[in-house]
């Protein structure tokens, strides 16, 4: 099984990305999670939405269309998810309900310093995904409050309780994205 974790943060030591790699780090044998960043992905922009669509929009695409289910990581900017992940999402979801994103598994993972986690963001989000038909994996959200805590100063996730959940997590979604997936 192939994953694709999408971070929607920019920052060099995003808590989001980090928790993108302790996930891959948690992945069973026979299944792989790799990432795409959104740096090198233009505002969207419908003039250049066209059969020569800019590079970064393109890796995005065959990641995406690659992918059997997409992971994103999202911080919480303004009781929201991030503008870069919104323009992304953007990107992936045209043409509108033939996309590469329309039927595909998704699951939603999100740190934050604050006490709730990013839970307002991950709302915000499956609205988004719900628009671009994208099915986000029916098991309570997983968040990571007081996130500083939780990383090491080599960014390595040490927390037991988070490591645990996270595995768990990923179980489901792996399980989920599998049942998807038969016919």
């Amino acid at each position: 099984m192939k994953l694709l974790g999408i971070s929607g943060s920019l920052r060099k030591g995003s808590y989001n990305t980090k928790l993108l790699e302790a996930a891959a780090g948690l992945m069973p044998e026979g299944t792989e999670l790799t990432f795409i960043g959104c740096g090198d992905i233009p505002l969207y922009n419908k003039d250049l939405d066209n059969d020569n669509k800019p590079e970064g929009v393109l890796q995005l695409l065959q990641a995406i269309g690659y992918a059997d289910g997409v992971l994103f990581a999202t911080p919480e900017y303004n009781y929201s998810f991030s503008g870069v992940l919104k323009n992304a999402i953007d990107w992936a979801s045209r043409p509108a309900y033939k996309s590469v994103l329309a039927g595909k598994p998704t699951a939603i993972v999100s740190a934050s310093q604050s006490l709730v986690g990013g839970a307002r963001a991950q709302d915000h989000l499956r609205q988004v995904l719900t628009a671009t038909l994208s099915p986000v994996v029916p098991v309570p959200p997983f968040v990571v409050p007081m996130v500083q805590g939780k990383f090491d100063t080599n960014g390595r996730l040490f927390d037991e309780d988070t490591l645990r959940r996270l595995a768990r997590y990923m179980d489901d979604f792996i399980v989920w994205v599998n049942r998807l997936a038969r016919p």
